[in-house]
């Protein structure tokens, strides 16, 4: 199965499953749920299966629903994570974390035995701002994410160009703060994506067509930044402006994809020179208009791409040479923003 978020506010039926076909990837929408507004972002807990959204509104909420069949069942009423506008979320140490991009922060919220949120969530309110006025006036955490040991939760923050480490305190799940990487100023970082080695990481950035490649020490808990690789020109043809939105890894560590929001592409870059060495190999057409999110099936061998814009999902074989995507299909779904399989 896939889940796939959506914009309520925008035409979309909320979080959509549909099936995928083992042998063409190709997905066959099974049902829908609008039970909470704007779920722009999806994560599957990795041992109970449950799925969790964010409710990207004013007053920013997480839902979790329960896959029954071929739809999902909700494991009660939306819970408030004490921030607006929540981009993503992910689950770690038994917790549930949102990166709540308006009021700028991250929150931590606890889990029942069944996988429901719970209230009072703690929350961690970034500093700062950077040198654009229009985007960075104050801080906007777009992403929270764990590393690959679980320990360590990094938060990226578009407004202040940083990435924040935290610890989560084991009795109260409030974020405790670590460390804090700058990027270079005015470039928004907004998403990363960790290779399967644990020792470096990617993060991609929303005003600049960049990727800032990291080197990751677990033990330490730090950051620190080695090269920029740009994605694409600094412009799409007929100028409009590049808007990077996901970066997603291969699973065998061998290539990078980026989805280029103005371009209506995706950036191919191979890691044949070493993890620390992307190199930009390619561009194909997304397949619609404004991909906001990439998601690659575990095996690798397809990619799929939200085209938020076009309301569709489409999918790609990728070369398992070259790592290019060849578009394969597409199936409707209406202002799509997110795809996760559980």
């Amino acid at each position: 199965m896939v889940h796939i978020g959506s914009f309520t506010s925008g035409g979309g039926r909320g979080v959509t499953t549909a099936s995928v076909d083992p042998r063409t990837g190709a997905l066959t929408v099974l049902s829908a749920t609008a039970a909470v507004a704007d779920p722009s972002y999806l994560a599957v807990a990795p041992d109970t299966g449950v799925v969790y959204a964010v409710s990207e509104t004013e007053e920013g909420a997480v839902a979790a629903f329960r896959p029954t069949g071929g739809g999902l069942t909700a494991l009660g009423p939306a819970v408030a994570v004490g921030g607006a506008g929540p981009t993503h979320l992910s689950v770690a140490a038994g917790r549930l974390f949102t990166a709540n991009y308006t009021s700028g922060g991250v929150s931590s919220l606890p889990l029942a035995a069944d996988g429901t949120p719970l209230g009072p969530p703690a929350v961690h309110a970034h500093r700062g701002s950077g040198p654009d006025p229009e985007r960075q006036e104050r801080p906007h955490a777009h992403q929270v994410l764990p590393d690959p040991t679980g320990r360590w939760i990094l938060s990226v923050d578009l407004g202040t160009d940083s990435v924040r480490v935290c610890l989560a305190d084991p009795e109260t799940g409030a974020l405790r703060p670590h460390a804090e990487t700058a990027l270079r100023a005015g470039t928004g970082p907004r998403h990363l994506a960790f290779h399967p080695d644990g020792s470096v990481l990617y993060v991609l950035h929303e005003l600049e067509p960049q990727l800032t490649v990291c080197r990751w020490d677990a033990g330490s808990g730090r950051l620190e930044p080695v090269a920029e690789v740009p994605v694409a020109a600094a412009a799409a043809p007929g100028g409009a402006r590049v808007y990077p939105s996901a970066v997603v890894v291969s699973p065998d560590g061998r290539f990078v994809w980026a989805a280029l929001r103005g371009a209506d592409a995706i950036a191919t870059l191979a890691l044949a020179a070493g993890a620390e060495e992307p190199r930009l190999t390619g561009t194909v057409d997304c397949g619609g208009s404004w991909p906001r999110d990439l998601a690659a099936d575990p095996s690798g061998r397809r990619l799929y791409a939200a085209n938020e814009h076009s309301g569709d999902v489409t999918w790609f074989d990728v070369d398992p040479l070259t790592g290019l995507p060849r578009r394969a299909g597409s199936v409707a779904v209406p202002a799509a923003t997110c795809v996760v399989f559980g």
